[in-house]
């Protein structure tokens, strides 16, 4: 394989139509088995790939080197196959704070509530923190590793300024589901969720029903495939790419 995207369930991905706009590479969607993964890292038969749900942080044991930002978030979605060297990044974090410029959202200084603990949510919490947000808590069903429980988060954190949902809750077929009842949040400004198909999920049609500013992962999705190709080709891409692979993937 020359370049794709590797994850357990990949029938929802635009990734391939997006990396096909930005690049004359083959690009293709491999989903794998746990199995089929450790065999896949194994072989290192690639130039390039992303990574998605669940290998974000399984993919780092087969990698000979990672970039800080990477290292720093325990995650990663891009990995380059350089000089026999398998060279792993993170372009989730810059592709969030590409989101947060979008949707005009500014975090500096304000309680955020990540709901999730995966890969996406360590590079959620990157970069609220490059941008100097307050208090940052993360949720989860388990409430394990330190994480709040989501009755814990109502009970004790509803004063919560901006909650960033990085869990599948929501995501296409299961369009009715929602991570978190938004009503007690009477404080909260900004609600995004980085799940991009549908274009609105429960919760944002929720946050937007309340007042609050809401935005889905469209953005976040498109930059960080940007970012990712100018890993692969050895050379930046320009945001300038992103607004135009977005409007055409809004009207598909």
């Amino acid at each position: 394989m020359e370049y794709g995207l590797i994850g357990e369930k990949l029938g929802h991905s635009y990734s391939k139509r997006i990396h096909e706009r930005l690049a004359s590479y083959d690009y293709r969607l491999l989903p794998l088995s746990r199995e089929q993964f450790v065999s896949f890292m194994e072989a290192r038969d690639f130039k390039g790939i992303n990574v998605t749900i669940p290998y974000k942080k399984e993919v780092i044991p087969y990698l000979d080197e990672m970039d800080e930002a990477a290292r720093a978030i325990g995650a990663v979605n891009t990995i380059v196959h350089r000089d026999g060297r398998l060279c792993g990044y993170n372009t989730d974090c810059p592709g969030f704070c590409y989101m947060m410029r979008t949707a005009k959202v500014d975090p500096a200084g304000k309680k955020a509530l990540i709901l999730g603990t995966g890969g996406a949510a360590q590079a959620v919490f990157a970069a609220l923190r490059a941008k100097q947000a307050g208090e940052i808590r993360f949720v989860s069903r388990s409430g394990k590793e330190g994480a709040l429980t989501y009755e814990e988060c109502v009970r004790l954190h509803s004063d919560a300024r901006l909650i960033i949902n990085t869990t599948p809750a929501g995501m296409y077929p299961h369009v009715d589901e929602s991570p978190l009842d938004l009503t007690p949040f009477t404080g909260c400004e900004a609600v995004l969720d980085v799940i991009y198909n549908p274009s609105e999920t429960r919760l944002t049609a929720q946050a937007k029903h309340l007042g609050m500013k809401a935005a889905t992962g469209l953005s976040m999705l498109v930059a960080q495939a940007v970012y990712a190709c100018g890993l692969f080709l050895g050379t930046p891409l320009p945001d300038e790419r992103i607004p135009a692979i977005m409007e055409e993937l809004s009207h598909e």
